[in-house]
């Protein structure tokens, strides 16, 4: 498996006759709408083992354009960096020590029930998930909760081996209210309801962890956060539950800001089973067009998280979206358009615009011009940017990774998940 960047004159033929991979598995993997009309810049997926060398190449251009270091390359292969490489000539290329890590994706219906989309989505995306994340169960201010719509998702879960998550947030009319969770945290009666009813769903349903997403927290209930937390343990854990937090992306204990001021990472770290790191919306809908999750602010949140727990309790949010935002930014204006991987390539290949690479954010981005003649800045997610969070997870051994949301086409995340590691199953 490799990664290949299209060139001017590359096709999905030229491709297979390269790497010596079928045609079809190309397409079925990329999930090419279009396979005879790719654009230059897109980033494809290739089931091949193997490169055959073309006029020009070196180690290094061909580590660039594969996403290999060139260094490895050439050792893999018994070759001198130093001695020129032949036309036609095979080179293998290396497979990844694979690890087992934790996976988990939120599932959001909207409505009474689950769309066929994100139906189809579980079906195929569950065989790679340790936990599929139930978006959300929603708690009323007199402790009881409102449910989402479940529909076949149980027996999908149980089909796949993938234990169900029951995430339990503070939302109230599509936003995280500040006072329900001032509330939550701060009312015994309302705990004791809460913590009653979670028990009653999770045997009903057959959900395997609690997953606490309470966000937009007022400042000072940092410590009834922590103390809810215990007191959530000492009533889940003995059920056979297990608990695990969404914490915000912090790079210190007393960062501020209401999203950030009573999540507190080391209490978390030591209560909980495991926490996810919602590391993403560096760009955002509101916010001026930048990449959604840049590997730097990533890692640094990252290597804060890890001086206040372990790092097998660590695991790395991810988006599967991008944004599309009209320039030029104006606070307070029209939001930015959330688009899935797929569909940003689509609209580049509608506008003949060829896909740029943020190095330094380790993204994809590009500009175009809109027929009402704005101009709109786009970034999003592909394999290499994935593939630089994959690295990330494996360099500094965190649990696993998380992703925001089901539903969403990006069918490269999950070819390159599965060739770089084994999935935790605990059912």
């Amino acid at each position: 498996m490799l990664i290949h960047v299209i060139q001017q004159g590359d096709s999905v033929y030229s491709l297979s006759n390269r790497y010596q991979a079928p045609i079809e598995d190309i397409i079925e993997i990329n999930e090419l709408d279009q396979p005879e009309s790719l654009v230059v810049g897109q980033s494809l997926v290739i089931p091949a083992t193997q490169y055959t060398v073309q006029e020009g190449d070196s180690f290094y251009s061909i580590g660039q354009r594969l996403n290999i270091p060139y260094e490895l390359l050439a050792s893999y292969n018994d070759l001198d960096l130093n001695e020129p490489l032949m036309i036609d000539q095979v080179l293998q290329l290396p497979e990844p020590d694979r690890r087992t890590i934790t996976t988990n994706a939120y599932i959001e219906p909207f409505g009474d029930t689950v769309s066929e989309n994100l139906i189809q989505s579980a079906w195929a995306r569950t065989p790679l998930l340790t936990y599929l994340g139930m978006f959300s169960y929603e708690v009323n201010p007199d402790g009881s909760l409102t449910p989402p719509p479940l529909d076949d998702i149980p027996n999908i879960a149980q089909t796949n081996n993938t234990a169900l998550m029951m995430v339990i947030t503070n939302l109230q009319e599509g936003a995280f209210d500040q006072e329900l969770g001032r509330i939550i945290l701060t009312d015994e009666q309302v705990q004791d309801r809460l913590l009653d009813e979670i028990i009653r769903i999770a045997n009903e349903v057959g959900y395997q962890d609690i997953h606490f997403d309470f966000e937009f927290l007022p400042p000072e209930t940092r410590e009834d956060y922590n103390n809810f937390l215990s007191k959530a343990s000492e009533r889940l854990s003995p059920e056979g539950l297990l608990i695990s937090t969404a914490l915000a992306p912090k790079t210190r204990p007393d960062q501020p800001g209401a999203w950030y001021e009573a999540h507190d990472y080391a209490a978390h770290g030591e209560i909980v089973d495991f926490v996810v790191l919602m590391t993403y919306e560096w760009g955002y809908g509101g916010g001026p067009a930048m990449a959604v999750s840049p590997i730097g602010p990533v890692r640094e949140v990252v290597e804060y998280a890890l001086t206040e727990m372990p790092a097998d309790k660590i695991i790395l949010g991810q988006n599967t979206y991008g944004y599309d935002w009209t320039l030029p930014y104006v606070e307070g204006g029209e939001p930015a358009e959330a688009i899935s991987p797929n569909q940003a390539i689509q609209r580049a290949r509608e506008y003949n615009q060829a896909i740029e690479f943020d190095e330094e954010a380790q993204a994809p981005y590009y500009f175009y011009w809109d027929e009402a003649g704005n101009q709109h800045e786009v970034w999003f997610e592909d394999a290499r940017s994935i593939q630089a969070k994959f690295d990330l997870i494996n360099e500094l051994g965190l649990k696993g990774i998380s992703y925001w949301k089901l539903g969403l086409s990006f069918p490269q995340n999950w070819a390159l998940l599965n060739y770089n590691f084994d999935i935790d199953k605990i059912v």
